[in-house]
C-alpha cells in the first residue's frame, strides 16, 4: 500500500523532473489532489525520542510494549501507537532470535497455582568470562506463581551439597514450598538432595527427560537471562558477573515489567496476590486453594520414588 506522503514525494519529483502541472502528476499516479496540500499539524517530539531512545540503549532486548509501560510509568502518558509509531521511525528494532526446534505432538494445559511458595523451579544456566578460560554457571530459583527469582547462585561449580545450602537459606527466608520441580541434572538427584527431601519434607518432582516444558517457568527465565544479560554483557572475573548478576535480577523482580503478569514487575505481582489471598484469584472460571498438579506429576518421578528405587 502507497502512503499519502508516498504519493506526495512521487508528485514533487515528477513535476521536478519533467516540468508538468500538479495536475498532471497526481493523474499519472492517481493521486488526489487535495492530499497534495495536506500539512501535518503533529510535532516533532524530540524530546519523547530522545527519552524512547535512551530506554531502548539501556534494555536493548526490549519492544515497544515492554518500552510503552516504562514511559507511562515515568510519567508520559501516550498512546500505544503512538508508541510503536516512533519506534518504527527511530529505527528501532529487536534482533529476533533463531527459532528452536519445538516438541511435536499433544500439549496438555499448564498448572494454574495460587499462591507463591506453592512451586519453585529450579534450573542451571551456563556462561564463561572475557578471556575464554573459565566457564561459570548459575543456579536459578524461580517462583512459578509471581515469575519472582528467588536466587541466582553464580560459581564455577555447584554440587548438590551447595543446592541444599541454597534452598536451606531461602527456606529461612521465606517458608517452604509445597513442591520444587527440576530436571534430572546429577547435582539435582544427588544423595545430598534427596536425603533433604526427606529431612526437610519437601516434595521434589524430576521432569521427564527430554521434556523442558515440564519445567517451563524457570527455562523462560534462563532465556531471558542470556538474552537480556549473558548475552549482552562481557564478565571480565567471577566477581564481576556476580555483581553484574545481581544487579540484573533486582532489576528483574523490581522494575522490569513482565508480559504473563500483565505487566507488573514479579515483587509489585507478589505483594498483590499476598494481600488479595487465595479466595480472590480466579482461576479459569473459579478459584484455587490448593496446588494444581500437572499430568507430568502423576508418574513416579518424584524423590521419595527415586529413593525407594535405590
Amino acid at each position: 500500500m502507497v502512503t499519502p506522503a508516498a504519493k506526495r514525494e512521487a508528485v514533487a519529483h515528477l513535476q521536478a523532473l519533467l516540468d508538468v502541472s500538479e495536475r498532471r502528476a497526481c493523474r499519472v499516479i492517481e493521486a488526489d489532489r487535495t492530499s497534495m496540500r495536506y500539512r501535518s499539524r503533529r510535532g516533532d517530539d524530540v524530546e519523547l525520542r530522545e527519552k524512547l531512545r535512551a530506554l531502548a540503549q539501556e534494555r536493548r532486548r526490549s519492544g515497544y510494549r515492554r518500552l510503552h509501560i516504562l514511559l507511562r510509568r515515568d510519567g508520559v502518558i501516550i498512546n500505544r501507537k503512538k508508541t510503536q509509531r516512533l519506534y518504527r521511525e527511530e529505527g528501532l528494532t529487536v534482533r529476533r532470535r533463531k527459532g528452536r526446534k519445538r516438541a511435536v505432538g499433544t500439549r496438555t494445559r499448564p498448572p494454574v497455582l495460587a499462591l507463591p511458595n506453592q512451586c519453585w523451579s529450579l534450573d542451571f544456566v551456563h556462561d564463561q568470562l572475557a578471556t575464554g578460560r573459565r566457564r561459570f554457571r548459575v543456579l536459578n530459583i524461580v517462583d512459578d506463581v509471581t515469575r519472582e527469582c528467588l536466587r541466582a547462585v553464580p560459581d564455577t561449580s555447584i554440587s548438590g551439597r551447595r543446592v541444599v545450602r541454597e534452598l536451606t537459606d531461602l527456606i529461612c527466608e521465606r517458608g517452604k514450598p509445597g513442591m520444587i520441580v527440576s530436571d534430572n541434572g546429577t547435582e539435582l538427584t544427588s544423595n545430598a538432595v534427596l536425603a533433604w527431601c526427606g529431612d526437610a519434607q519437601v516434595k521434589w518432582h524430576y521432569t521427564t527427560p527430554g521434556k523442558p516444558t515440564d519445567n517451563a517457568f524457570v527455562e523462560s527465565f534462563n532465556g531471558r537471562m542470556r538474552d537480556e544479560l549473558l548475552n549482552e554483557t562481557l564478565f571480565m572475573s567471577l566477581d564481576h558477573a556476580r555483581e553484574k548478576i545481581a544487579a540484573w535480577i533486582d532489576d528483574y523482580n523490581n522494575q522490569r515489567p513482565h508480559s504473563s503478569l500483565g505487566y507488573a514487575t514479579p515483587a509489585a505481582f507478589a505483594a498483590g496476590v499476598k494481600k488479595q489471598g487465595a479466595a480472590s484469584l480466579r482461576i479459569a472460571g473459579g478459584y484455587a486453594t490448593q496446588p494444581l498438579a500437572s499430568p507430568a506429576q502423576s508418574r513416579n518421578n518424584d524423590a521419595e520414588t527415586l529413593i525407594a528405587n535405590g
